[in-house]
């Protein structure tokens, strides 16, 4: 019975306690479970994503105990982790970011420093959470809108709008134009990042003003898939 977790094959690596073994597998998933509770807390997730980081930790953990300073098993487990591949849609910078904390945080945990993996896991996930509420230049997910417009086929898109858009938005691009109603009119596609005291009613009425009181529709641009 003493020897029923030494490994089968003639190996001179040293056997890792039954104990130790446990206790570095519970804190692990203790880590991976607070990794989860945090990112849940300020971001919107799936179940399964959040289950995945939150046995993630123990999973590397495992595997490095395993590789116990075997460097031959270690290339090998690399290589492994390089064929993987997620087949759902790539995930946010944000999800990307926890994954590779808990990632860590279970590599250390395998190396045996547990207070460690602890303190790692706790500055990382507060500096990430304390960014979080940092304003950085640039526009969020709540600003960025697609914009469509339909207008007359006489009415010269290129200029039609721009002052209008310069006063309401701090960017605009215009993605694609494409011909309606046998060519009667013209519909636009623009991606805009409305200022942070523009009025969207008052931005779209202009908009109806210029454009004869046709269709003008906004919506929020899905951004988080590629913002890497």
């Amino acid at each position: 019975m003493s020897n029923i977790f030494n490994s089968i094959f003639d190996t001179t690596a040293e056997t890792i306690p039954f104990m130790e073994f446990i206790v570095c597998i519970g804190v692990s998933l203790i880590i991976g479970v607070f990794l989860a509770w945090l990112y849940s807390l300020r971001n919107k997730a799936t179940k399964s994503f959040l289950i995945s980081v939150a046995i993630m930790p123990a999973i590397v953990c495992v595997v490095i105990m395993m590789v116990n300073g075997n460097v031959g098993a270690g290339v090998a487990v690399a290589g492994a982790f390089s064929l993987v591949r997620f087949r759902s849609a790539p995930g946010s910078a944000r999800e990307i970011s926890t994954i590779f904390i808990a990632m860590g945080a279970g590599l250390i945990a395998g190396m045996g420093y547990l207070a460690y993996a602890a303190v790692f896991t706790v500055v990382l996930a507060v500096i990430m959470t304390l960014l979080t509420y940092l304003k950085f230049k640039g526009t969020t997910d709540e600003s960025r809108k697609n914009l469509r417009i339909t207008i007359p086929e006489d009415l010269n898109y290129t200029e039609a709008f721009t002052d209008i858009l310069k006063d309401f938005t701090d960017e605009a691009e215009l993605i694609s134009v494409k011909t309606s109603n046998m060519g009667s009119l013209f519909k636009l596609r623009y991606s805009v990042a409305l200022k942070e005291d523009a009025s969207e009613k008052e931005f779209i009425d202009m908009l109806r003003t210029r454009n004869g009181n046709l269709e003008v529709s906004m919506d929020t641009q899905e951004v988080a898939i590629n913002e890497l």
